[in-house]
């Protein structure tokens, strides 16, 4: 599957927290891609059948407050960020370290852009049927 990357325009500032409010970010309403994701590991670290997430150029992306109670998961360039007091997973760093995959479900404002497609069904949650009429993708590539 290969990601098209809408034109962008100017856009409005997303502001985002975890469950307790002790990390805060905002993003760029800008998102250039909205999926699905069923990988065991986005279900392990929600805890839930998939993580919808928007991608977003990483310098379109700040944590404004709580930088201190991140919990990094993995490498500087490929890493999870969760607060370390609530365990919400906030965002994923990616691609090198130049993308955030920002989960959807803790910002406050609801984004312009919608997830697209599943990605990962392959691996999907036996448990789980999807019911939406979003085209499907064994993997991501």
């Amino acid at each position: 599957m290969s990601v098209d990357v809408p034109a962008t325009s100017p856009g409005r500032t997303l502001a985002g927290e975890c469950l307790c409010g002790d990390v805060q970010y905002r993003v760029e309403d800008r998102f250039l891609y909205a999926l699905n994701c069923h990988c065991s590991q986005c279900r392990k670290s929600t805890g839930s059948a998939f993580k919808p997430f928007g991608g977003i150029e990483r310098t379109r992306f700040s944590v404004v407050k709580g930088r201190e109670a991140i919990l990094i998961f993995g490498e500087e360039n490929g890493h999870d960020a969760h607060c370390q007091r609530c365990g919400s997973l906030l965002y994923s760093v990616v691609r090198d370290g130049h993308y955030v995959h920002v989960t959807l479900g803790t910002l406050i404002g609801e984004p312009s852009m919608r997830p697209t497609a599943h990605i990962f069904v392959g691996s999907k949650a036996a448990w789980y049927t999807i019911t939406d009429e979003l085209p499907q993708h064994q993997e991501f590539d």
